[in-house]
């Protein structure tokens, strides 16, 4: 059950992961500095906060607080500049780490409580947290893209109008799997 719990929710991870790569691989660098107004996060804000995130969460996360004193949150979420090969360079860290992590847990240690924030909570609670957090941040980026992008966006999931269309093509390829 353990392993059949973390393999989805691995699943889960890449395929949210999957919608924001998708998204950020057709925006520009200048792009990802957009914002709505002075109170919105641009997208190079949402990255940076979601990466230190992964990493002060998930780096020694067994052993260590949670909440790392390395982390400066509040610089997150203001304007750093980066360029585009380091905010994907970020990202992918900050991804790596919570894989990482996660190919870490197995039955002997699912069930050892950690800390966050110098509180002892159960792993499940911690990665249910997250499969919570990172989607929101993820579904930020996807619609301020498609605000950037207006008619030349491409939809990293079911595009608006083909779902009849996606939902035969799945019935059809599940068939398929069903049969051998």
């Amino acid at each position: 059950m353990v392993e059949e719990y973390l393999e989805n929710i691995k699943k889960q991870f890449r395929s949210y992961k999957e919608v924001a790569d998708k998204t950020i691989l057709q925006l520009t660098e200048k792009d990802l500095y957009w914002k709505y107004n002075e109170e919105s996060n641009d997208i190079a804000c949402i990255i940076l906060h979601m990466s230190e995130n992964m990493l002060s969460r998930w780096t020694d996360f067994f052993e260590s607080d949670g909440e790392k004193e390395w982390r400066d949150r509040e610089r997150e979420f203001s304007s750093q500049h980066l360029h585009y090969s380091e905010l994907i360079e970020r990202w992918e860290k900050g991804w790596d780490c919570l894989f990482n992590a996660l190919n870490s847990i197995n039955k002997t240690n699912f069930h050892t409580p950690i800390v966050i924030r110098n509180k002892k909570v159960k792993l499940i609670e911690s990665i249910t947290r997250q499969i919570a957090h990172y989607p929101y941040h993820i579904g930020q980026i996807a619609f301020i893209g498609k605000m950037i992008l207006n008619e030349k966006w491409h939809s990293p999931s079911i595009p608006k109008g083909k779902s009849d269309e996606y939902i035969k093509l799945e019935f059809e390829q599940n068939a398929k799997q069903n049969k051998l």
